[in-house]
């Protein structure tokens, strides 16, 4: 008998728990009626502002006049001052890493030649081969990694419609 009740109290527990939030779903909310949709006026915005209910963000004075337009934000992409300046600089860092390639492969030649030769290696410079055909590489590496980035600026120029004599300096 107690197993019989329990499990009738157990049923009936379960089935108003699953019965309450069906109920509420079909309730109406306060303040929404289906068949009178309601409409906010200015004025009635104003009143409920004014009790503090509600914040208005965002609203435009209807009594501003509007503003002429400010230029827009600098794009250094579409100014061809930058371009030049890029180029310029590119174009050097490009120089001195072609004169800095030749001067390596002619001492090498010297150096094979016996012409003249140095105490030793000079660990200032950075990566340097630890062959002369590894540091020849090396710093053709970075004269090619220089030329591609001029490469790159010029086709960044070509599609924001900057002309070519800019880049190059004319």
């Amino acid at each position: 008998m107690n197993r019989c009740l329990t499990f009738s109290l157990a049923i009936s527990m379960t089935l108003s728990t699953l019965a309450i939030p069906m109920r509420a779903a079909n309730k109406p909310r306060a303040g929404t009626d289906s068949r009178n949709p309601v409409v906010w006026t200015n004025d009635d915005l104003e009143k409920l502002h004014s009790l503090g209910l509600i914040c208005i963000v965002g609203r435009m004075n209807d009594e501003t006049p509007e503003s002429a337009s400010l230029p827009g934000p600098y794009v250094k992409t579409q100014d061809p001052e930058w371009y030049a300046q890029q180029a310029a600089r590119l174009r050097d860092e490009l120089e001195r890493r072609r004169a800095q390639l030749g001067g390596y492969r002619q001492a090498i030649e010297d150096a094979r030649s016996l012409k003249t030769m140095t105490g030793g290696i000079n660990l200032d410079e950075g990566d340097t081969g630890i062959t002369p055909e590894a540091g020849i590489e090396i710093l053709q590496q970075r004269a090619n990694e220089t030329q591609t980035e001029l490469d790159a600026l010029e086709e960044l120029a070509r599609r924001n419609d900057i002309p070519p004599g800019t880049l190059r300096g004319e």
